[in-house]
């Protein structure tokens, strides 16, 4: 299954961190995408304007909100960013690579 197909399962404390591995094969599926110290995945979008930047915003929070799994965002004129990580044990679970997938759908 697509990971954009997956729903984030709720994390729990002490939920597995992924591995260097997992973590290889699942940004082979999230073009853009960086993986930051390890620890959190992150990307930008450009924009033709606020607008537009602002609208993707939008729809990426209710996306947000729909998964109970919430991105770190910045928003600017012509573009937005996500920063994904798992706060509950501060590091990188499969709903974040999920939830990343289900961004560059918004």
């Amino acid at each position: 299954m697509a990971l954009d197909q997956e729903s984030c399962l709720p994390c729990r404390d002490g939920a597995p961190l992924l591995d260097a591995a997992e973590l290889a094969e699942l940004l082979a599926q999230l073009p853009g995408w960086l993986v930051v110290d390890g620890h959190h995945l992150q990307k930008a979008w450009s924009f033709a304007d606020f607008q537009q930047a602002l609208d993707w915003l939008n729809r990426a929070g209710a996306i947000c909100e729909a998964e109970g799994h919430h991105a770190e965002f910045s928003l600017g004129w012509g573009h937005a960013g996500a920063e994904v990580y798992t706060h509950k044990v501060d590091g990188l679970t499969r709903a974040d690579a999920v939830l990343a997938a289900k961004l560059d759908g918004a």
